[in-house]
């Protein structure tokens, strides 16, 4: 007996010697969200599921009306970490070897040299990706889920971090082409954006006619290095989930795949991306474990993309949104 409560304090001591120091995280995470705030009003939520994203090294697809901050967003972050950056304008003539890139004749050595398109980098930011035809869109499925290239029989490796921020505008506005599914399920977060509410608007009205530089990015400055976010990208994998959390996952996905109103459900990458997610939202609230509420706030984001309403309750106006509020509130919460 007296064994049986040794190695029971030796446990609790072991537990809690190996909880998470999170502290310094913390900090660049709020210096991020400082830098950003120089010069984006509001858009609190936004903000907070790309640093999600970040930490989990996961891609993500902001949609939204023009206007409302999404791609200055998601430069601005890109300016906050120190790694290379590219752009990639989608437009309809683009073609998949713009993005990838292409072998070039040397006429000096009489061989084909490849030539490294503006993909090979380790924070892209595409915008406008539903401008582009499925072919094009296509072009990114193998380096977004295995962050390889194979171009002519050989393989480039992309290098870490490796992180896809892509923005559109909704499906109903003209030129727009609608993103494959198998496109869509690559994408850990899909980021509604809406309009800025009065107090805000104000706000942003203020805050141009005050700031007289040119460029409002200048006043960015790089908070975190490369080496940095791997480290807390790998400290967010180390994030405690009890087992009945983990079931309380699977039972949200299998309830996207039984529900009535559903055309299709979620898959098992799903229930992955929800795990990582909900780690990471975690870490970015200050904890080392994770909680129902890190699972219900990680949901929408993570699912809204990847199940389909069925065609006669998209009609009677029913969104993604609210099916998945709904099965939240029918799948009883682990305590």
């Amino acid at each position: 007996m007296e064994n049986l409560e040794t190695t029971n304090q030796e446990n609790i001591n072991t537990e809690f010697h190996s909880r998470l120091d999170i502290s310094e995280l913390q900090k660049s995470l709020e210096a991020v969200k400082a830098e950003i705030g120089k010069v984006i009003i509001g858009q609190e939520s936004l903000i907070e599921h790309l640093l999600v994203a970040l930490l989990s090294n996961g891609h993500v697809l902001i949609e939204g009306v023009p206007g409302v901050a999404k791609t200055i967003t998601a430069k601005l972050l890109a300016k906050t970490i120190d790694v290379d950056f590219s752009r990639i304008q989608f437009t309809p003539d683009l073609m998949p070897s713009d993005i990838l890139g292409t072998s070039i004749f040397n006429v000096k050595n009489s061989e084909f040299e490849f030539k490294k398109g503006p993909i090979f980098s380790s924070f892209i930011l595409i915008d406008e990706i539903n401008r582009s035809p499925a072919k094009t869109q296509s072009a990114l499925f193998e380096v977004m889920e295995e962050r390889q290239l194979t171009i002519d029989g050989k393989q480039y490796k992309m290098e870490e971090p490796f992180l896809v921020i892509a923005t559109q505008n909704p499906i109903e506005h003209e030129g727009t082409y609608r993103l494959p599914e198998a496109q869509l399920d690559r994408f850990l977060f899909k980021i509604n954006v809406g309009y800025p509410n009065l107090s805000q608007e104000f706000e942003i009205i203020k805050n141009q006619h005050e700031n007289k530089l040119e460029d409002k990015t200048d006043a960015v400055q790089k908070v975190i290095s490369g080496f940095q976010l791997k480290n807390y990208q790998q400290l967010v994998r180390n994030v405690v989930v009890e087992t009945q959390l983990l079931e309380y996952i699977a039972k949200i996905i299998v309830n996207t795949r039984e529900n009535q109103f559903l055309y299709l459900g979620a898959s098992p990458r799903a229930s992955l991306a929800l795990l990582t997610a909900s780690k990471a939202f975690a870490a970015v609230r200050g904890r080392d474990f994770v909680t129902p509420e890190d699972i219900k706030e990680s949901s929408y984001a993570v699912l809204r993309h990847r199940i389909m309403v069925s065609p006669e309750r998209e009609m009677e106006g029913l969104t993604a949104d609210e099916i998945i509020r709904q099965i939240l509130e029918v799948i009883e919460i682990p305590r």
